[in-house]
């Protein structure tokens, strides 16, 4: 079971499925070498699973499935077993991967508190559309930048540096 606070609100959900798990995973691998570690692409990226996010004046606590944050922005300690486990500071980028249980929270509330603390780019990953829709932050609103479907080889904001296999979200 999963838990969020959304404008006072208690939301629980259900664990999600393996589709779901293994999407968000994938995701992460793939990132991961190029932007956190700078092997084969630029690097200055702390890229986490599932942190937990405390973000505006009640706060919000929110869970997305990845976030990144530019290590510019982030202070020294930031990763220090010192500081609680939650993180106050809004990432750079967020992904959802959507599920029936989340779909209707994660485009809609939580697209919201992204967007008033100032989250640059969002995607959004349908492992039941096989498909990533890619969103940049505008000062009305978001941006559908793009929406890549199947197996496609894609270049997505702001990770676009380093060309992205979908197919490898997809399948083992």
């Amino acid at each position: 079971m999963l838990a969020e606070i959304i404008d006072g609100e208690l939301l629980t959900m259900p664990r999600p499925h393996r589709q779901h798990v293994h999407a968000a995973s994938a995701l992460g691998e793939e990132l991961g070498p190029p932007f956190r570690r700078g092997r084969g692409g630029p690097g200055g990226w702390v890229i986490l699973d599932e942190p937990e996010l405390h973000l505006g004046p009640l706060p919000d606590v929110v869970i997305p499935d990845l976030a990144g944050w530019r290590r510019e922005r982030i202070p020294a300690d930031f990763l220090a077993g010192t500081e609680p486990a939650f993180i106050p500071l809004a990432p750079d980028w967020c992904c959802e991967v959507l599920s029936p249980s989340t779909e209707r929270v994660d485009r809609g509330r939580k697209l919201a508190i992204y967007h008033r603390e100032g989250v640059g780019h969002v995607w959004l990953v349908s492992p039941t559309l096989r498909s990533v829709e890619v969103y940049r932050r505008a000062d009305i609103g978001w941006l559908l930048v793009a929406t890549f479907e199947g197996d496609a080889v894609v270049r997505a904001e702001p990770f676009d540096a380093v060309p992205l296999e979908l197919a490898g979200l997809w399948a083992l």
